[in-house]
């Protein structure tokens, strides 16, 4: 089957190249679904992944011609995305407002076509829990999670897109999939224990009241960091309100939010509470 596949997307390749258009939209078309998925996760929202998979597509439309054939055509339309993305990163633009509509489509998906709507529901939210977190990664991490795990590319299709040996890629994937693990034990297991330190407990106690912001996470980050009371304290609190800053934009999304607040909550001495 999968030889079939390759011989029907040479076909096509060798027909857009000869300047067919019906050729070049079918072979596009096929691909667009993946890249427009790995550009939201990369990039962090709709109108940037758009933009990625605009690009990517112009660009694969003109450059068909340079396309050698020496790896799949997904893996060089992903090193293409890849340079997009890499370049709206760095423009820092827009937040992850992408990810309701991607986890609202792939829960469905997993859910049975039965189901009903407090599993839809509870499907959904494991999915925004799933996506933070994969969010929450270092970028090159992240892409490698994405690469291999989401995408299914194997290792050598994936170090090809990175730019990297399939050694490094193995190392990179192996972090993602560690760090993965405990972005969801923060987010899914935020208790922890009591702090023994009365300006944290005082200061815990006002930002439980409050809105969770990223300036909030940064405030009770900076004193866990400093005070020697707190430096071996809650170890649940540190990675939660870690998180904060590494989700791309200026929001806290809702499951940040409702994690870094049980962890304050579970940090909190009894009497405070």
């Amino acid at each position: 089957m999968a030889t079939r596949i390759q011989s029907a997307e040479q076909s096509l390749i060798d027909l857009a190249r000869r300047g067919d258009p019906k050729a070049m939209d079918a072979l596009l078309t096929q691909h667009e679904k993946s890249i427009y998925r790995f550009g939201l996760r990369m990039c962090g929202s709709e109108d940037a992944a758009k933009e990625v998979l605009q690009q990517t597509l112009l660009t694969a439309f003109k450059t068909l011609r340079d396309f050698r054939g020496e790896a799949q055509l997904s893996t060089w339309l992903y090193q293409i995305a890849r340079s997009f993305c890499g370049k709206t990163r760095r423009k820092k633009v827009d937040e992850p407002e992408g990810l309701d509509s991607l986890d609202s489509h792939e829960a469905q998906q997993v859910a049975t076509s039965n189901a009903n709507p407090e599993d839809l529901a509870q499907a959904r939210q494991i999915g925004e829990v799933l996506e933070l977190a994969i969010m929450a990664l270092p970028p090159n991490h992240r892409e490698a999670l994405i690469l291999r795990d989401v995408e299914g590319l194997t290792a050598e299709e994936a170090a090809t897109v990175q730019g990297i040996p399939v050694a490094n890629l193995k190392t990179r994937l192996h972090r993602a999939r560690a760090e993965l693990r405990q972005n969801l034990s923060a987010l899914l297991e935020p208790g922890g224990t009591s702090i023994e330190c009365k300006a944290l407990s005082a200061e815990l106690a006002d930002f439980a009241a409050e809105d969770i912001e990223k300036a909030t996470c940064a405030q009770i980050e900076a004193h866990l960091a400093r005070c020697k009371n707190c430096e071996a304290a809650c170890e649940s609190l540190k990675r939660t309100v870690s998180l904060c800053k590494r989700i791309p934009g200026d929001q806290v999304p809702a499951p940040i939010r409702a994690a870094v607040r049980q962890a304050l909550e579970a940090s909190l001495p009894q009497t405070e509470r």
